[in-house]
């Protein structure tokens, strides 16, 4: 990008993580969702039955690794539809607006600034679950997990990458809407794709290979750097302050 400016953007991130630790609601948003998405897979992880088949015991610890994907879309989804909504609501938008900020190190400093925190709260997470099985699940219900090498690529290669995907779906939210509410409310159906992803991986309509899970997290990585872009020239400074188009 010409003109670029990386310390514009790194300003930004410093900005808005600066914003977080002064509302006390965005931080329990953090860590409520997370913590809500964790119990499912420990319980699934300690009632499966390690008498099984290898391959029933398989399948069984596959939903909850998988489930735990939704943590990085869910967490950054609401932060993101809140992030330019939310500002202008705040009458805070307008003054950053002003100053020689170009619309791209805006939008990707704003969106840098949702992820880092997203992305490290949901591999703290991801770790958490790994401690608990390697300490506390049977034997053999945590060695199908450790040996269970292309869902646990999944889940920690595709963090990142659902996480971007819901970043960019909730800022394209937060610069059209008018209601930080209904951004938010809208900014959740980030996660329906991946659902869909996820129940198609334990249907065996996609098999969970190193190879499937390469291609698609570089399919998810293109999509997100081309979302990203779109929401960029979505950003439209003069409507966003006065509600108005910007005239041509």
């Amino acid at each position: 990008m010409k003109n670029f400016d990386v310390a514009r953007v790194i300003a930004v991130v410093r900005k808005e993580l600066l914003d977080y630790r002064r509302k006390r609601s965005i931080v329990a948003t953090m860590f409520i969702f997370p913590i809500v998405f964790l119990v499912e897979p420990v319980v699934g992880i300690f009632v499966a039955s390690p008498s099984g088949s290898p391959t029933s015991l398989d399948k069984s610890v596959m939903l909850p690794l998988l489930y735990m994907l939704l943590i990085a879309v869910v967490t950054p989804s609401t932060l993101a539809a809140y992030s330019v909504v939310g500002e202008r609501d705040q009458g805070t938008l307008e003054p950053i607006l002003t100053t020689p900020l170009r619309q791209q190190e805006f939008v990707v400093g704003k969106a840098a600034a949702v992820m880092i925190p997203s992305v490290g709260i949901a591999y703290v997470v991801y770790g958490l679950f790994l401690l608990c099985v390697a300490l506390f699940a049977h034997h053999d219900v945590a060695k199908a997990v450790f040996h269970d090498g292309p869902t646990l690529l999944s889940l920690f290669l595709f963090a990142p990458l659902v996480a971007g995907w819901a970043v960019v779906v909730g800022m394209a939210v937060s610069v059209r809407a008018t209601d930080v509410r209904v951004a938010q409310q809208l900014g959740t159906l980030a996660s329906l794709p991946i659902i869909g992803v996820i129940v198609l991986l334990i249907t065996g309509v996609i098999q969970p290979t190193f190879l499937a899970a390469l291609e698609f997290g570089a399919g998810l990585l293109a999509v997100d750097l081309i979302a990203l872009r779109l929401v960029s020239h979505m950003f439209d400074r003069e409507r966003l302050v006065t509600g108005a188009k910007a005239s041509k």
